[in-house]
């Protein structure tokens, strides 16, 4: 079950919005249900979807970064995106994707597109029991610093009860 926190200004609920639904990919199973949530919501609603996927590149040594190979890497990331969009295009054909591939921290991403979007949907990798109720990084900026509502999603099991990730 999502939680939706709103966030940003009173959302005025006769006007349909066009600003985009984001999501947040980086293809763990707490992605694919964030995934599913986000298109739903888009198609719903009748807007386009805005799919990120963050490079984790980061990690990096900053005296190897020079010696990278950044256009592979990036054409790596897109792949990958692609990938993880496919079956969702697929069932969703209504809904237009924008792909967004960025150097950067997820959160920061995540938090400067939720200043063009009507909801940016996150996953949860809480595992159950008190783990369960805390959120990651990500989510907990996005609670405390996204201009729209933020719903931060947990995969479901076949029982209907969260999954353990």
């Amino acid at each position: 079950m999502p939680v939706v926190v709103v966030r940003g200004p009173e959302p005025d609920y006769v006007t349909p919005l066009p600003e985009p639904v984001v999501v947040g990919v980086d293809g763990s199973p707490t992605s694919e249900a964030a995934a599913a949530f986000a298109f739903e919501a888009a198609s719903l609603r009748g807007v386009p979807r805005v799919a990120v996927h963050v490079s984790r590149d980061l990690s990096v040594d900053p005296r190897m970064a020079p010696l990278m190979d950044w256009d592979a890497v990036e054409s790596d990331e897109r792949e990958v995106l692609a990938e993880r969009l496919a079956d969702w295009l697929e069932k969703y054909p209504d809904v237009p994707v924008r792909r967004l591939v960025v150097r950067d921290r997820p959160a920061r991403t995540l938090v400067e597109e939720s200043g063009r979007a009507q909801l940016v949907v996150v996953g949860s990798r809480g595992r159950g029991g008190f783990r369960g109720l805390l959120l990651g990084s990500v989510s907990q900026a996005l609670l405390h610093h996204a201009h729209c509502p933020v719903a931060v999603v947990r995969p479901v099991g076949t029982d209907g009860h969260p999954a353990s990730a």
